[in-house]
């Protein structure tokens, strides 16, 4: 699914991570996401310029999941997606949660993720991952017309 991050959302990202895998994938899924989550708030720095808001819904198959996100500094996850497995494959499901909200607090984005439609575990985790690729893509990307503001009306956006 980072693959979909990083195809959809035209982020250069490259991903080495050894974890304790042997007992299950919890931890090494949230590391990484603790650190892209960082490694985002980082680069975004002040966040002037930018869109700041995102959202795009992504549609695989039978499957449609809906992203709406805000670059805010003020961390927080609304998660709506249900499925009808434990697992695809080895991948516990429930971890897709935890991977959003682990990214959520640290890169202190409020991020909405809802299912409109959907059976196949698979079909709705993969466009989850479209969809909030390509609404961050289009949140960090560059508004020219911000002309290097922040796009708030307080004129800055924290991380709390």
């Amino acid at each position: 699914m980072l693959d979909q991050i990083s195809s959809h959302g035209l982020f250069d990202l490259t991903v080495k991570a050894k974890g304790d895998t042997w007992i299950d994938d919890h931890h090494t899924n949230e590391d990484i996401a603790l650190a892209f989550g960082t490694a985002l708030s980082q680069a975004l720095g002040d966040r002037k310029g930018i869109h700041r808001f995102g959202n795009f819904s992504a549609p695989l198959d039978e499957a449609l999941v809906d992203v709406v996100l805000d670059l805010s500094g003020r961390p927080y996850l609304g998660y709506d997606l249900a499925f009808r497995t434990e697992n695809i494959g080895r991948f516990e499901v429930q971890l897709v949660e935890h991977f959003f909200q682990s990214l959520a607090n640290t890169s202190g984005m409020t991020l909405h993720i809802r299912q409109l439609a959907g059976q196949n575990s698979h079909h709705i985790v993969e466009a989850a991952f479209k969809a909030f690729a390509r609404a961050l893509r289009r949140a960090c990307e560059v508004d020219p017309r911000r002309q290097g503001q922040i796009a708030s009306s307080k004129g800055v956006l924290t991380q709390q």
